[in-house]
């Protein structure tokens, strides 16, 4: 009866439901194979479960003799217990061969398909060749040895600090932590977080964007909070006033470099060719026949490297009967259409960003003279607004496709994060609108007078944000921290719309292939239930820690 009270009231629902819904899926097919499509399960994968399970265990069992060393009231039996464990699962990896098929798996899922060497072409699931399988294994033999060494190590230093003197104690327990901690921490976060997980990979790439796009968001939260309660100052208004002038100069600079002549030469009886480099305007303007005795309708185009690819082509009297070329390059026997000026690309895109950088620190500047607060309150002040304003699934897109297509057209490439990188960063940003109010109501409600206490015992304002402020705001505001979590879990479910394979997705994709009508969407709804559910039971966990004033 005890462990029934202790139980929220809403898990007793689950619970109760619970030999149901183990009992749908133990004798229905169709659920059966939907579960196995949207947890992501692939062929054969039961081999990777026990390397994954012995890897856990034995991160896991480090940090805990790191955490229960560390309380105040220390269980020796219970710290040696748990390391005891970690030691016996370490002994199992060197012992056996029940890890090299999960990080053989991690390895093959961690490399790129069409241009890797170290996977089989056109095998699924992805298999290493033999020279890869046999390269992994030579690194796993001396990488298991060596974490066997520091494991031994940080949990000798960590029960001889125990039993030495007070100065010796502290400095084995703090080498015994580090070594602990960063190992044990490192091997941790890489097996639950970023390992191919093929045994249940559609739930892990859920589970991992939210938890990343949470703890972004928390971090983004955290910023504009303190852009927020940043103070005025004349100096500050002073610097972006310059900076204003400095962005209006630079893009003054761009916008007036010399123009290129085009001219647009030939008949308008086919295609016309457009040389790779050509302004967008230009583009767009022939077109759609945007210019004096421009036809109105729309103009098909084909694109050539090269002017002279464009000439032969025309010569060679294909479908191409007219381009549009740089004046220098259209023969002068061409009948010419349309002649004009324009600025290069390059150029034009960065005299327009610098302009809107210059009218947005201008606008900074006259809000922050106006209302006497630092410009950088201001922008963040309008940051969370704006955010908290624009749906989720269109800050979703917009920084999926439009957003990331800019930025790696601007960089040549060089940057250009996978769709889930891409998801994570939109829900991030969506998120920290939110969760920075949170915060900032948390702060709020820390009485002035400890602010002012704290300054006359000599902290400076980091200080007392760190020790005083942020540790009781944080007490404050872990209720709709939590509720923020769980509404960032299910909202992860909108990713599947830049083709992430999450639980959604998934789903999607077997009821396209299955048609069946309520299997999928069931099985999707139970393991959202079961994932809220869990957040919320850990969120009570943590409240209950963290509640002082009912102890």
């Amino acid at each position: 009866m005890s462990f029934v009270r202790s139980v929220r009231p809403s898990n007793l629902v689950i619970l109760a439901a619970l030999p149901f819904i183990v009992y749908l899926f133990a004798a229905s097919a169709d659920y059966q194979r939907s579960l196995r499509a949207i947890l992501g399960v692939e062929l054969g994968s039961g081999a990777f479960v026990p390397g994954f399970l012995l890897l856990t265990a034995a991160f896991s069992a480090g940090l805990a003799v790191l955490v229960l060393s560390r309380r105040k009231v220390v269980r020796p039996r219970l710290t040696m217990a748990v390391g005891l464990a970690g030691l016996l699962a370490t002994a199992a990896i060197l012992a056996g061969d029940l890890v090299h098929p999960f990080i053989a798996s991690v390895v093959a899922n961690g490399v790129d398909p069409f241009k890797s060497d170290l996977v089989v072409k056109g095998a699924t699931p992805r298999q290493l060749t033999d020279a890869a399988d046999l390269m992994v294994r030579g690194v796993e033999a001396w990488l298991w040895p060596a974490y066997a060494v520091l494991l031994v190590a940080g949990l000798g230093l960590t029960f001889a600090g125990s039993r030495a003197p007070v100065p010796a104690e502290s400095r084995l327990r703090r080498a015994g932590a580090w070594l602990l901690g960063l190992v044990n921490g490192a091997g941790l976060v890489f097996v639950l977080l970023f390992a191919h997980l093929a045994f249940a990979s559609g739930l892990a790439t859920t589970i991992r964007a939210a938890i990343a796009a949470y703890i972004l968001a928390a971090m983004l939260g955290l910023v504009w909070v303190g852009l927020l309660k940043l103070r005025y100052t004349r100096q500050s208004l002073y610097f972006f006033a310059a900076m204003t002038l400095a962005f209006a100069a630079l893009s003054t600079w761009f916008l007036m470099q010399p123009r290129d002549n085009y001219v647009l030469a030939g008949t308008l009886e086919g295609k016309v060719g457009i040389i790779t480099g050509t302004p967008s305007g230009l583009i767009g303007a022939v077109r759609f026949g945007q210019y004096e005795g421009g036809p109105t309708t729309e103009t098909p185009v084909r694109t050539f490297v090269t002017p002279e690819q464009a000439i032969e082509a025309i010569g060679r009297q294909e479908d191409v009967s007219g381009a549009l070329l740089p004046a220098a390059a259209a023969p002068a026997d061409w009948p010419r259409l349309w002649q004009v000026e324009a600025l290069n690309d390059r150029d034009r895109a960065a005299g327009i960003t610098f302009a809107v950088i210059a009218i947005v620190a201008g606008l900074l500047t006259f809000g922050g003279f106006l209302h006497r607060r630092h410009p950088l309150s201001i922008g963040s002040e309008f940051i969370v607004d704006t955010i908290r304003g624009i749906p989720m699934l269109v800050i979703v897109l917009y920084v999926g496709l439009p957003l990331s297509g800019a930025l790696k057209d601007a960089t040549a490439g060089v940057f250009d994060p996978p769709n889930l990188i891409r998801g994570i960063v939109a829900m991030a940003i969506a998120y920290s609108a939110y969760l920075a109010e949170i915060f900032r109501s948390g702060i709020n409600a820390i009485p002035t007078g400890q602010i002012e206490a704290a300054g006359s015992l000599g902290l400076n304002r980091w200080q007392t944000a760190r020790l005083v402020i942020l540790p009781q705001a944080f007490r404050i505001v872990i209720p709709p921290l939590g509720n923020e979590l769980i509404a960032i879990l299910k909202d992860t479910s909108l990713l599947s719309i830049l083709s992430i394979r999450d639980i959604t997705q998934r789903m999607r994709e077997f009821q396209s292939a299955s048609f069946l009508p309520f299997a999928p969407y069931n099985s999707a709804a139970i393991l959202y239930i079961l994932l809220t559910l869990a957040a919320a039971s850990l969120i009570s966990l943590i409240e209950k820690k963290y509640d002082t004033k009912h102890r």
